[in-house]
């Protein structure tokens, strides 16, 4: 089948790269011309795991392309997927003028009868407003329908959640377009949960921000076992061994970031009160993350008397291992903190440093190598779970830096361990 797919970051690449590895002719369209040379090349411009090897795949092999021309795009394709930002604004609700730039290119360009696919995650009831959108905007006599198809991704696993997705949602309001979406999915094999558009919109934010919640549950829990004498770690695997809770998502941290949770969950609760109706459960588990991300910076402030001069490594920029997106990322509010009181920061992430010099050009040191960031450092922060940072071991802390005092985000470090080697740790609800 010939598919275009609008937008060409997270959602919009990952989709075009496997429906065209799933055997459709796929062509995905951008804005930026520099981009588009460069994916042409075989280059990704965001860092996910097996994505390039696919581009290059199925560029090679005539069944992908990109391109700034969205008129010869999207005149003739049997299906057009729309995967472009939904941008959080300031009262927490979704900014869709990019969803309705592309509607409107599609009323006007498009010259056979399509269907048109929203994959980027929008309000309840933005479907039935783009497809009354664009037949109000329709230059030819063509038949449109749009569908809902949200992606459920997770970032530095989204090909792997693509081609091997544990369900795929569609949202449809007739049978033509249901027929259609399902034939485009036929060869991916995987269950397929076909309901109303407004169904499907919900089911995108419900199910983010049930993860959401179970992650600010935790954390909300660990921190009462700092007070109290437990151990958040012995009382998460106590709990996954019952299938009604599960394991995922029973970590304790520093918080939840990037380009989904933090947005959904602002997004639902914005709905909500559009509706009048407060979802209290989502507002704590926003007021319980945004607390969470700078509960390290707070507990070093109790402990040291400045952090004015001072010598501070972060190891881990990105919001989680696997990804270069900063989106909402913990090390972001903190870094923020510690320059304002003076912290000379030495700062290590194997893929983020690029997006982080984009935010602090000049404000932060970038060292190539974990060694650099901790040689004299007074403190610090683990803020990303990489490998390369799980891998350390506690003597070289103890080594390395002037005054072995390590806080630490993602609980990497056994307690044992760095007490053993007479290291200062600090972790969550532990």
């Amino acid at each position: 089948m010939k598919i275009a797919v609008a937008g060409t970051g997270y959602v919009g690449l990952v989709a075009g790269v496997c429906f065209a590895e799933k055997g459709h002719n796929v062509i995905c369209v951008d804005v930026d011309e520099k981009k588009v040379e460069m994916m042409k090349n075989g280059n990704s411009p965001i860092y996910e795991e097996n994505l390039e090897e696919l581009m290059v795949k199925n560029y090679n092999e005539g069944r992908l392309d990109y391109t700034i021309d969205y008129k010869n795009a999207y005149k003739d394709a049997d299906a057009i997927f729309i995967g472009v930002g939904t941008p959080e604004q300031e009262d927490g609700s979704a900014n869709l003028s990019y969803v309705a730039t592309v509607s409107r290119q599609i009323a006007e360009n498009v010259e056979k009868d399509c269907l048109v696919v929203v994959k980027s995650t929008v309000p309840i009831g933005t479907n039935d407003k783009v497809e009354q959108f664009i037949k109000d905007s329709l230059v030819h006599d063509v038949k449109i329908e749009v569908a809902s198809n949200p992606e459920f991704l997770a970032q530095g696993h989204a090909v792997r959640d693509t081609l091997k997705a544990k369900r795929i949602v569609i949202g449809t309001e007739s049978k033509e377009a249901e027929k259609k979406l399902m034939e485009i999915y036929e060869p991916f094999n995987l269950p397929i949960v076909s309901v109303n558009r407004r169904s499907a919109e919900m089911i995108k934010y419900a199910s983010n921000d049930f993860l959401a919640l179970k992650i600010s549950y935790m954390n909300d829990i660990a921190n009462l076992c700092e007070l109290v004498g437990a151990d958040i770690e012995d009382v998460a695997k106590g709990m996954s061994y019952d299938p009604r809770i599960g394991a995922s998502f029973l970590h304790a941290g520093i918080g939840y970031g990037g380009s989904c949770f933090p947005k959904d969950t602002k997004a639902l609760k914005y709905i909500a009160k559009q509706h009048g109706y407060r979802l209290r459960t989502v507002e704590a588990a926003v007021d319980v993350n945004e607390e969470q991300k700078t509960k390290l910076f707070k507990k070093a402030s109790e402990r040291l008397i400045t952090f004015n001069g001072l010598k501070v490594a972060v190891l881990g920029l990105t919001f989680k291992a696997g990804t270069d997106d900063l989106r909402e990322a913990p090390s972001i509010s903190n870094i923020e903190l510690l320059l304002k009181a003076g912290a000379n920061i030495y700062a290590y992430d194997p893929v983020g440093m690029e997006n982080t010099k984009k935010k602090f050009p000049t404000q932060i040191n970038y060292v190539d190598n974990i060694e650099d960031a901790l040689k004299d450092a007074n403190v610090c922060f683990v803020f990303t779970e990489w490998d390369e940072i799980k891998l350390i071991k506690p003597e070289m802390y103890k080594k390395l830096m002037k005054t072995a005092l390590v806080y630490d985000g993602r609980n990497i470090y056994n307690l044992e361990e760095m007490k053993k080697t007479k290291i200062e740790y600090y972790s969550i609800g532990r």
